[in-house]
This record gives structure tokens, sequence and C-alpha cells, in this order.
């Protein structure tokens, strides 16, 4: 038992692990691009009544920055973030139970409002944070390139109309890595992976790495509290705490 004790002393000192322990989530935000004149949505306003489910509405998690538009008196809403990825995922907050949902739709335009995807999308059986996926193989994002993504939910609710679209829409810009960052990803665990692209700006892949350790170890208490600490930067803390249901439900 004793020798048991010094073995575990000993592995707990490893540079590996010293590293697991101390790869904390900060993310750290990079400056947004300038005012395109499309300003973005991730879910701040009104939820639609009953349909929602304690009042938080259809959200998606992605940070946004306040800028001075072109007019300076205006103050516009960016919900940008980057990727490394060719295909990177986007994660959602759906409100809604599945009986109210007639129908969710991603679309994915260039900067110039050209479509180059769509994609009606599975509805998930419970309110949850869901993932949408790219199912197009062909469908890849260009380095330093930009994308406009939106999210449609049609859905049933108390109003004269029959059905209400709700939507949240936002950019997704893809960069390239360096070969030293490329090296340190190679060299590190999922979890110092997540800590790495947070360190570095980057979202959608720091949110997906860590979105990913969370659904394969959901009793892992470090992995909640580094989940909690990225959304808490880009004040969705609220959502740290909603069922993380990902794409399981096909």
């Amino acid at each position: 038992m004793t020798t048991l004790i010094i073995i575990l002393m000993s592995y707990l000192n490893t540079p590996l692990a010293l590293a697991e322990k101390s790869a904390s989530i900060r993310f750290n935000p990079p400056p947004p691009p300038p005012d395109r004149g499309a300003p973005g949505n991730r879910g701040e306003g009104a939820s639609r009544g009953e349909c929602t489910q304690a009042g938080i509405p259809l959200t998606a998690l992605v940070p946004s920055y306040k800028q001075q538009g072109a007019n300076e008196t205006l103050t516009i809403t960016q919900v940008w973030a980057l990727t490394s990825t060719e295909q990177p995922s986007f994660w959602f907050y759906i409100p809604y139970q599945k009986s109210s949902i007639k129908a969710i739709e991603f679309v994915l335009q260039t900067d110039k409002n050209k479509t180059i995807y769509r994609q009606n999308v599975t509805v998930p059986p419970v309110p949850g944070i869901m993932r949408v996926q790219l199912q197009n193989q062909e469908t890849i994002l260009e380095t330093n390139k930009s994308y406009h993504w939106f999210f449609k939910v049609r859905v049933v609710c108390n109003s004269p109309q029959p059905t209400t679209l709700d939507y949240v829409e936002g950019w997704v810009q893809r960069v390239n890595l360096d070969v030293s960052l490329r090296q340190q990803l190679q060299q590190s665990s999922p979890r110092q992976q997540a800590a790495i692209y947070a360190k570095n700006g980057i979202w959608y892949d720091a949110l997906t790495t860590l979105a990913e350790l969370r659904l394969a170890n959901s009793q892992d208490s470090q992995l909640t509290e580094d989940w909690e600490n990225l959304l808490k930067v880009i004040k969705l803390e609220k959502l740290s705490t909603k069922l993380l249901i990902g794409t399981n439900f096909r």
C-alpha cells in the first residue's frame, strides 16, 4: 500500500500531471473585425413566452462585442469568433420542447451574402445545448475568410400566428495556426488543447474540444469548472448548468 501511494505521488508531480492540473481555461478574446455593416444576434433578445424554459432564449454560444458603428451615435453588436478548422462545429442552446419545434435550419454564407451551405437540423428530444456540424464534405472554410451563419428555429407558440421564427446569427473566421502552436497542440492532452485554443483566442475550437470532453466525462468536476469558466468569460454563465446534449440524439 505504501509503495502504491509513493507511485501515485510520484506521478502527480510529473510534468504531464502538473501540466494537466494547471491547464485551466482562460479565454483571451481577440479584437473583433471592423464593422462590416452586418451586426449579429446571439440571443439576448426577448424569449418566446411560454415556449421557452426558465425564460432563457435561443442562444448561440459565441462571444459578442459592442462596437461603435459607422454612425458614431450608434452602437452595434458583433457576434464573431475564430476557428482553425475547415469544418468547425457550432453550438446553440435550444430552450424549446420538441413538441413546440416545427423545423430547425442552419445556413452558412460568404461575406458576399452567397449561401454555400444549408442544413435541416434534427430536432433534439429535450431542451439543451446542441451541436451543429457541417454534413457536406465539400463545404470547407477558407483561411483568413469570414462566413456569416444563421440558426433558425420555427416554433409553435401561444400567439395568433401558427408558427414563429426565432433565430440567431453571427460570424466565423478561419485562421491558420503557426508551426509552434500546432506542435504544442500535438503534444498536449485534449484538456490542455482546449486551454491552448482559449488562450490564443480560438473560440470555436476551445468550445468544441471542451464540450466533447464533457460529453464523454459528464461527472468530471474539473471539466465542469472549466466549462463554467469558459462560458463566464463571454457572459453566458447562465447556460453552464444546462444539459449538454451534443448530437447523440440522432
